[in-house]
């Protein structure tokens, strides 16, 4: 078969100027190029001819293009190691056939590609891919691990909330123990409804325990997958819970069954799916994330819950080289998400800051080396991720006695709901201040936005059954709408100091501690909302 000349359309942004060490087959050429190296010309027609970019003779392009067997490459790919993993953003529409030339010919290999969003996750042991293809365009999370002094990954990330994974000891019946159940009002919305079979609820996080007995009856093994390569894998061992607890935790506060032992989730009649997409260092950086919600996007599912940020920064700005990737990347497989009937549900974060005025980021980057990390100024543009963008549900926490946890960020904007996490501070009458749920081998406490986050996922589910045709901005607006009234709170005097330990700003119907209030389990299964705002007499 006979070939003509071809051109190269780059698919990036507009405005976008390729890197010098870009691959000429990843530009957008106009007019021939001197033959600098024929090494990997050959490869890299080969992988165009695959997407069809070699065009037979007798097409015709109305540009100038360049002879397809004179194809350039800037420099030979070498292999000094380590293999890393990169997120890349194409343009949205990219062919998967293009978008595996374009990352070959950076001297990179796709391991996954999601053609709906236009973003891959690519591997390369040539440190220069990145450049190759575009800075503005591929990020890897593990460089950043990397120590400048070892070159090793540099290390792991623990639980902000501290949960050990313990078996706690008691009598089979943990409910009485549930104050933050009474605190939303679940056990009289379980008289009503429990939630329907229908309705699933894919747990982003750690995993979940699938033989634990409150929740081995909820959890849907066919629905569930790990994503800690950014690809999904549906094999349990992929998804099931290796070195953290906090996922079974999170499950059992959505979904434990209400059977009279252990403890009793807010909605024990939906399903969940484990989605696992923190790796076993601890760590959720962006293409495991990406995964998780293309994979519940595609898999049916009605809610997710999201009680983490995507490192490796706690800010993500989105006017920054690399960073910019990741924003884009996890915005698009939200919206995508949200776009197929899913509601995502996210916690705001155990900062105790003020998510809309952001000031410094003392951890970024969350993997790097102790001597590595360096504070950085964040502007209005830094956002912590997911739960600042637009289209999610944003959740604080309050203890036992309705006021925000000292812990729990908090912003005008930033916060929709607020549900119990618990705090140290604010004793309930029965059990411990913190959230008791389910973890592998048993029960435990703990504190944070991770806790009160699946209090309101439990609630949407509950919403879902009772209107199975809304849509998530028709679940959204009912949760706001049905939620208890929190004003501000008129002194916020934690440490007793006489200064206020956080400023809350806004009315009393929506402000920046408890946005539209607290969220409302007996309501959502009532249909209806009271003139209290859902805070009807039993």
């Amino acid at each position: 078969m006979a070939f003509r000349t071809v051109e190269l359309v780059w698919s990036g942004p507009p405005g976008y100027r390729p890197a010098a060490e870009v691959h000429p087959a990843a530009q957008h050429w106009r007019s021939p190029v001197p033959l600098l190296r024929r090494v990997r010309a050959v490869a890299v027609s080969a992988a165009l001819f695959a997407t069809g970019l070699l065009v037979a003779s007798g097409s015709t392009s109305a540009q100038a293009s360049v002879p397809a067997d004179a194809l350039p490459a800037a420099v030979d790919c070498i292999q000094p190691g380590p293999t890393l993993r990169y997120l890349v953003v194409l343009d949205p529409g990219t062919s998967e056939p293009l978008a595996n030339a374009l990352v070959a010919g950076a001297c990179g290999t796709t391991t996954g590609y999601y053609p709906q969003i236009g973003v891959a996750v690519a591997v390369s042991a040539d440190p220069g891919f990145g450049r190759r293809i575009g800075v503005d365009r591929a990020y890897s999370a593990q460089a950043d691990g990397m120590s400048k002094k070892t070159g090793a990954p540099a290390r792991t990330k623990s639980d902000d909330e501290g949960l050990a994974g313990r078996s706690a000891s008691g009598p089979a019946d943990r409910t009485a123990e549930q104050w933050d159940m009474d605190l939303i009002r679940a056990a009289e919305a379980h008289a009503i409804s429990k939630g329907s079979r229908e309705v699933v609820v894919g747990v982003l996080d750690s995993g979940v325990d699938p033989t634990h007995p409150d929740l081995v009856g909820a959890l849907d093994p066919a629905l569930s997958a790990g994503c800690t390569t950014g690809v999904a894998d549906p094999a349990q061992a992929a998804w099931a819970p290796t070195t953290s607890a906090h996922g079974t935790h999170v499950a059992g506060t959505i979904a434990a069954a209400d059977d009279g032992s252990g403890t009793t989730g807010v909605a024990p009649g939906v399903r969940l799916a484990s989605v696992k997409v923190v790796d076993d260092a601890g760590f959720i950086y962006p293409e495991y994330a990406v995964c998780g919600f293309m994979w519940a996007a595609t898999h049916g599912m009605t809610v997710t819950n999201n009680s983490y940020f995507i490192d490796p920064w706690v800010f993500t700005c989105q006017n920054k080289t690399g960073q910019s990737v990741v924003y884009e990347a996890v915005r698009r497989a939200v919206d995508y998400a949200t776009g197929r009937g899913v509601l995502n549900v996210a916690a705001t974060g155990n900062a105790a800051a003020d998510l809309t005025k952001p000031g410094t980021d003392a951890q970024s980057p969350t993997n790097a080396a102790p001597e590595d990390v360096t504070p950085r100024p964040v502007d209005n543009t830094c956002l912590v991720l997911p739960v600042q963008l637009p289209k999610v549900v944003g959740v604080s926490s309050v203890g036992a006695t309705k006021l925000k946890a000292g812990y729990s960020s908090y912003g005008l904007g930033a916060v929709d709901l607020t549900a119990p996490g618990g705090d140290r501070k604010q004793q309930p009458e029965t059990g411990q201040a913190c959230v008791l749920s389910t973890v592998p081998a048993g029960y435990d406490y703990s504190c944070g936005t991770s806790m009160a986050a699946p209090h309101v996922t439990g609630v949407a589910a509950l919403l879902a059954s009772t209107h199975p045709s809304a849509s998530p901005t028709e679940l959204s607006r009912m949760l706001n709408t049905q939620a208890e009234t929190l004003p501000c709170p008129a002194d916020y005097d934690l440490n007793g100091t006489g200064a206020q330990d956080a400023y809350c700003t806004g009315y009393s119907e929506y402000n920046g501690f408890y946005g539209h209030g607290l969220v409302d389990a007996l309501a959502a299964v009532q249909g209806q909302r009271t003139d209290d705002g859902g805070r009807g007499s039993n």
